[in-house]
């Protein structure tokens, strides 16, 4: 899956706590992320008002591409969490946009899958945008061109195995919920796959169960 870029950057474009209670969807601010060039952007009516620099996930905990919410806004974490918090809806795991006590993160690669703001940038955003607002991460789903898609295992979590997951179960091997949590059932319809093709039944998704799977271009 590929969110592509409806903007055009000088370079080509890419492919892609207690909480408060979910809001209406807002339509009057939007935010988008590019975790390639390190951009979150704000939108008003779908006009650009406001460019940040963040820091994304690592090739190994990425950022989540796809399209979510703002569900919760909180304060004062902790330290590496700055002073504000914006929780994503992420379905498999705690993702959000936030400050940071490591500003030289900001540019890079670095985090976890969160989005990390100067803590300056991050409490103007949290003071402009409401709970319900729309968030769009583009990019590729199983990583970018410059590197293969993560090798999946059990206890990971992430859009990659998501869409592992909606694969199997449309060729009836995983009959539970595709919500991104690599468990035991998740293995046992690896196996099952890895055993119909002729594959190491490890229950790993490597790159040759990704060729066979229909998901390497």
């Amino acid at each position: 899956m590929i969110l592509n870029s409806p903007i055009c950057f000088d370079n080509p474009p890419i492919y892609a706590d207690p909480s408060l209670p979910i809001a209406a969807d807002s339509s009057f601010y939007s935010i988008e992320i590019y975790p390639q060039f390190y951009q979150l952007i704000v939108l008003a009516q779908g006009q650009k008002i406001k460019t940040y620099n963040v820091a994304v996930g690592n090739p190994s905990t990425p950022t989540p591409v796809g399209e979510y919410q703002i569900i919760f806004k909180g304060k004062d974490w902790g330290p590496s969490f700055g002073p504000r918090w914006l929780g994503l809806n992420v379905p498999w795991g705690n993702y959000g946009i936030h400050g940071t006590n490591k500003p030289h993160s900001i540019g890079q690669h670095l985090s976890h899958g969160c989005i990390r703001m100067r803590n300056k940038d991050v409490m103007e955003l949290y003071d402009m945008i409401p709970v319900g607002t729309k968030v769009t991460i583009y990019g590729h789903i199983l990583g970018d061109h410059l590197h293969d898609p993560r090798e999946l295992a059990e206890d990971d979590v992430g859009g990659d195995v998501q869409l592992v997951q909606s694969r199997l179960k449309s060729g009836g091997y995983f009959h539970g919920m595709c919500n991104g949590k690599f468990l035991s059932d998740t293995t046992i319809a690896v196996k099952k796959f890895q055993r119909d093709h002729h594959l190491p039944q490890d229950g790993v998704i490597s790159y040759q169960v990704y060729e066979h799977l229909g998901l390497m271009e």
